[in-house]
């Protein structure tokens, strides 16, 4: 077999595991716009705050260190000591359900019936002040995030694949356990949030919030409840990109790549985002693999805007999204 469809095909393959990482940031947008009808801006940021947490929780960091000995003069950095991995990611959850908590309580609930720009508009707000508390907590340095999940190049894929075809293909474990997560987290999403009360008054919640009110409707409660679901989805893709590249600010800005994630799955569609990631991340790697060469490289930076660009001229509810028909 051609050398040249060999590598292309280990494109393919680490495309789809890439798709996954995309489709988890894109699940949180899905599960608040779903919910609320609201376009979350700050999910990027979301994931950023929760790797932060997770890792200055296990690493016995002292919240606002730096601000207690700016305003104190301490010299204070750590408890002196560290927090298992599964402890840690358990108090993170706790922290991003009081996150969720003062969401709807300081936020959302004053913003009922208001219009969708408004609240696209307040979630911009939360985005900058998430990301401004992130460092005053944690500190604005590189952090490495180790939690114990496998990474590195699989060598039974590897030997498989050598035996088989002379050739060795690179799939990273970290990249096999994300495909893994990200499948559980879908059914699970979709069982919920079709069969369980709960999900069915999301829904309600997101089509009319008043009419949602009228029949009974805690929307305090559903608010709460679809920013902590949220919330727990950006702990996993936060966990996931952070253990690949280590959290950082710019861990934010996967927010955007998640954008045509949405635009070409639909917004309002739970396995749409799984499809539209891994349409993104096969796309992505394919294009820079046949086309960069001939083009000067770099195509991975725009082909997912240009694509999702298509999608909004030919198909905007995207493709498993709710085609919108209002009538004058």
């Amino acid at each position: 077999m051609p050398d040249q469809l060999l590598f292309g095909m280990e494109v393919f393959l680490n495309g789809l595991m890439a798709g996954v990482l995309y489709a988890l940031v894109a699940l949180g947008f899905v599960l608040i716009y779903k919910a609320s009808g609201i376009f979350n801006y700050a999910q990027g940021v979301m994931a950023l705050f929760a790797a932060m947490t997770l890792v200055g929780i296990m690493n016995g960091q002292v919240p606002f260190a730096h601000l207690i000995n700016a305003v104190f003069g301490l010299h204070v950095t750590n408890f002196g000591w560290t927090v298992p991995a599964l402890l840690a990611i358990a108090l993170t959850v706790v922290v991003m359900i009081g996150l969720a908590w003062m969401v709807q309580h300081f936020v959302m609930r004053h913003l009922v019936g208001q219009e969708p720009i408004i609240l696209f508009m307040a979630t911009i707000g939360l985005a900058y002040f998430l990301e401004g508390v992130a460092d005053l907590m944690w500190g604005s340095e590189i952090k490495t995030l180790d939690v114990g999940l496998p990474q590195g190049i699989n060598e039974t894929i590897d030997r498989v694949t050598f035996d088989a075809f002379g050739y060795g293909f690179f799939i990273d474990n970290l990249d096999i356990v994300a495909t893994v997560i990200a499948a559980l987290l879908v059914i699970a999403l979709v069982l919920f949030s079709q069969y369980t009360k709960q999900g069915r008054a999301m829904r309600a919640v997101a089509d009319d919030h008043q009419a949602a009110l009228s029949v009974g409707i805690s929307l305090d409660f559903i608010w709460v409840l679809v920013w902590s679901v949220a919330g727990f989805v950006a702990l996993v893709a936060g966990i996931m990109w952070g253990a690949k590249s280590g959290v950082q600010f710019s861990l934010s800005l996967i927010a955007l790549k998640a954008l045509p994630v949405l635009m070409l799955g639909g917004f309002t569609s739970i396995p749409g985002a799984i499809v539209g990631g891994l349409i993104i991340g096969v796309g992505e790697k394919m294009f820079e693999f046949l086309v960069g060469p001939m083009v000067g490289g770099a195509t991975e930076n725009w082909f997912a805007y240009v694509l999702a660009l298509l999608f909004l001229v030919f198909r905007p509810q995207g493709l498993f999204g709710e085609k919108i028909i209002e009538r004058v």
